[in-house]
């Protein structure tokens, strides 16, 4: 082969193997990304000088109540499980500079001494199957690299989403603790108020015991509340990352109110299939399946091609000059099974998208009416039921003041309106549960610029058709 063939392959060589690792591993576009979609950007501790910096931003944050989007800026920055997942992005990128530098050439020499003759041979080789076929085993490289930086910002995206409902969790958990702790001095007030009444004859035996019933089960109440406040803020500590004397952070004393309105996202299966990273993602899988499929085709029959620059001396001989080529001859493996198996793993990739795009729509409407439903339902109690539950009492205790309405009226009112509290707080926390949830479906941040202009493209569209 000559010298004129090998230059355009060997030029390739030389540029390809010129490739460096970016300095942060490819990991800025995927912290950008996660910036817009989940409101906080990772940082990677690459030194122990970045560990530190991260650190004291964690610690400023901890400073005050922890607030939900706070939350995720610190469990993005703390959590090990998170920054783990972030080397994988400086592997892939390794892997992609890698994959454009040509195999370390091969020399030889041998000394052979027969009586008073000496030969000396002396060989250069390289890879020729490799040289050729590198720029396509870059470019699939390449695919695979923007698919691992699109599963990480996934990774990212679902742990934001976690971190805000163990957030809700946490902090509906400690409001209905402290609500459990009034409602629980409040029955042994009454307990102790309806026994005195008992004895001095002016209760019956049958309400006072349904008042101490009551307050057995508000102490019994009282012990679930703080048991579930603790394993609510145990989650959360997990997921931010956070222990030692940082996992002692406060939380806010109430979950934030409704908006005003719920957010409408115009076509929410279409945002889906166009936002969700996992779909990007198993798209970019099918076509790095396809280039690959396109490389096992390409070397299915050569499977190892050496050319190599040959030099050999011999004593009281001319130096003998030339080149050695080393073919394998696919006399038993014509490559038929690599090409199968390849197009075997091609399907499964076109069939794991429409998976993917299937999947996307489904989470997408599911999660789009739990949100609806919950900001209904919350909206409900915060507009009619809480208000009429307030009416109602101040009725009641007018009715008592004025002798029309006996004590164990005014219990009985009591321990309604704790139940219809109790119920609008486990309302607002399904709300901003299924709001976090719904923005994990969609792949955007609700009633954020992305939506308002998503819908804007849709109207325009539908007024274009029209």
């Amino acid at each position: 082969m000559s010298v004129r063939m090998l230059g355009a392959p060997l030029v390739l060589a030389l540029l390809a193997g010129c490739a460096a690792v970016a300095p942060d591993g490819g990991f800025g576009s995927v912290a950008a990304s996660s910036r817009e979609r989940i409101g906080a950007e990772p940082r990677l501790a690459r030194d122990d000088a970045a560990a530190r910096e991260l650190q004291q931003s964690v610690q400023a944050m901890l400073a005050k109540p922890l607030g939900m989007d706070d939350a995720v800026k610190v469990a993005v920055l703390a959590n090990p499980g998170l920054q783990a997942g972030y080397w994988k992005v400086g592997i892939a990128q390794a892997d992609l500079a890698q994959a454009g530098r040509l195999p370390n050439p091969v020399l030889g020499y041998k000394h052979v001494a027969n009586g008073g003759d000496i030969a000396i041979e002396r060989t250069f080789t390289a890879n020729l199957v490799g040289l050729l076929t590198m720029p396509l085993a870059a470019r699939l490289e390449a695919r695979r690299f923007e698919q691992v930086k699109l599963e990480v910002a996934r990774e990212i995206e679902l742990h934001a989403r976690d971190t805000r409902i163990a957030w809700v969790d946490a902090v509906a958990a400690n409001q209905t603790l402290d609500y459990a702790r009034q409602v629980g001095s409040a029955a042994q007030a009454s307990a102790e108020l309806a026994e005195r009444m008992a004895r001095a004859g002016n209760m019956s035996q049958l309400d006072l015991a349904r008042e101490q019933l009551f307050q057995a089960e508000s102490q019994a109440a009282l012990a679930r509340a703080g048991k579930q406040a603790v394993a609510a803020r145990e989650k959360l500590t997990r997921l931010l990352g956070l222990w030692g004397k940082d996992a002692q952070y406060s939380l806010p004393e109430h979950l934030p109110e409704l908006p005003p309105s719920p957010a409408e996202p115009a076509d929410v299966e279409r945002i889906a299939i166009e936002q969700r990273l996992d779909v990007q993602a198993a798209r970019l899988d099918a076509q790095a399946t396809a280039s690959d499929l396109g490389l096992t085709k390409t070397t299915r029959f050569v499977n190892v091609l050496d050319l190599g620059f040959v030099n050999e001396t011999t004593t009281n001989a001319p130096t003998a000059r030339g080149y050695q080529l080393t073919l394998e001859l696919p006399l038993f493996d014509w490559g038929g099974a690599r090409v199968a198996r390849a197009e075997g793993v091609y399907m499964q990739a076109v069939n794991r998208v429409a998976q993917a795009a299937v999947a996307a729509r489904s989470d997408a409407r599911e999660s789009y009416l739990g949100y609806r439903t919950a900001y209904d339902v919350a909206a409900h109690y915060r507009d009619h039921i809480i208000p009429l539950r307030k009416r109602i009492s101040r009725e009641v205790l007018l009715r008592y003041n004025g002798m029309l309405l006996s004590t164990r009226d005014l219990l009985a009112d009591s321990r309604e309106q704790a139940g219809a509290v109790s119920a609008y707080i486990e309302a607002l926390k399904e709300f901003w549960s299924a709001s976090a949830q719904l923005e994990a479906a969609l792949g955007l941040r609700l009633g954020g610029e992305q939506v308002r202009h998503r819908n804007q493209e849709h109207t325009e569209h539908e007024e274009h058709a029209e």
